[in-house]
């Protein structure tokens, strides 16, 4: 579909389609794939703005070209007032829209030649900054969302293994799966993880460090599916290991462990099918552990990171090294990870009274200068 240099639509010739309109759209929708392929943008994230365009389309029961403000103001609201869309969700939604009807508006693709040929009317653009969220912040997730503190982490890793020895008593094979899954939450914990980071992991990506060699085989972390960058591939960095517990579970998990399940690939936590575990299987059994427990939605599988840096910071690492470790370009990123407890606040305030008093019982030197015979 096009228009040629006389601003006629291409791809008709004398025969009519019976639903020009459909097809239209459904032209509309692979010239933009195609245009995002280009951009070298991920296949999920097209899927994801195809669905929401198709869905917008759903919902107001308008093609593009007869979109209008107001269809975008009834749309969003819905999603706010009925579903409870959140802020980044918001956002997210209004940019895919914005950035397809940006594909339609451009000349370069001559769909407003098309659209005004075959319907009498053009697309226009109707997603603008006055009608669609603000980001004004780097960071938009909920208030709720925190780490764990040490006793929350501890039981959660206590549940896990727990599961482990009640399926083993039962004398059933889910114990080996319980198993791998406990492994993959500690070490989640243990380098800092996002939850694609670890899932893709592979027994590979570990190394030696020269520096501390008294962690083997497991000193440093190749971290290969590091969070992109929109338009870039996977960004790649290292992590290294800093607690010594670690390398006693992944040297159990992979040398006597992982072979019962009598697999001989790459792939550290594999699925039943051999390939990295799902999204959906990883956040199942860990809510389930967090219901089990008690604990609040404000606690997610992201809150393992988060208190991978909360807890360094806690006990007095360098800012700078933890903001390497988990491979934030800016200071202000890792800050915003950071949830110290109430306990840790006291101990830092406790400090820096303590210090302000001491000071300020020493004589102030500057008031007592020692003179000599013939000075003012």
């Amino acid at each position: 579909m096009g228009v040629d240099s006389d601003g006629r639509a291409l791809g008709w010739g004398p025969v009519r389609h019976l639903h020009p309109d459909e097809a239209v759209f459904e032209e509309m929708l692979t010239g933009w794939r195609n245009q995002q392929l280009a951009r070298n943008l991920a296949f999920s994230t097209i899927g994801a703005r195809e669905k929401l365009v198709r869905r917008f389309v759903a919902s107001i029961n308008e093609y593009p070209w007869n979109w209008l403000a107001q269809h975008v103001d009834e749309f969003f609201g819905d999603l706010r007032a009925v579903s409870g869309l959140k802020q980044s969700s918001l956002r997210r939604y209004q940019g895919a829209l914005r950035g397809f009807l940006g594909y339609l508006t451009d000349p370069a693709y001559g769909w407003e030649r098309v659209c005004e040929e075959l319907f009498g009317t053009h697309p226009s653009q109707v997603v603008h900054d006055w009608n669609s969220a603000v980001h004004v912040q780097d960071a938009e997730r909920s208030p709720g969302k925190r780490a764990f503190c040490k006793r929350e982490l501890q039981q959660l890793f206590d549940r896990a293994d727990e599961e482990v020895g009640r399926i083993r008593a039962l004398r059933r094979k889910g114990w080996w799966a319980a198993y791998r899954d406990a492994t993959l939450f500690k070490t989640a914990y243990a380098y800092g993880l996002r939850l694609n980071e670890v899932r893709r992991l592979e027994t590979v990506d570990f190394g030696r460090n020269p520096k501390a060699r008294q962690f083997g085989g497991y000193g440093v972390l190749r971290v290969r599916h590091g969070k992109a960058m929109r338009g870039s591939p996977p960004k790649p960095g290292s992590v290294l290991t800093v607690f010594d517990w670690a390398v006693d579970v992944l040297e159990e998990w992979v040398d006597e462990i992982r072979p019962v399940f009598d697999y001989d690939g790459l792939v550290l936590f594999p699925s039943p099918r051999r390939t990295p575990l799902a999204h959906t299987t990883i956040q199942a059994r860990f809510r389930r552990y967090c219901d089990d427990l008690g604990f609040g939605p404000g606690l997610d599988f992201h809150s393992l990171r988060r208190s991978y840096v909360t807890h360094l910071i806690e006990d007095g690492v360098d800012p700078l090294f933890v903001q390497q470790q988990v491979r934030h370009e800016h200071a202000s990123t890792t800050s915003l990870y950071t949830c110290v407890s109430s306990d840790y606040r006291t101990r830092v305030l406790s400090h820096a009274l303590t210090t302000i008093f001491d000071n300020a019982a020493e004589p102030d030197r500057r008031l007592v200068q020692p003179t000599t015979p013939g000075s003012k």
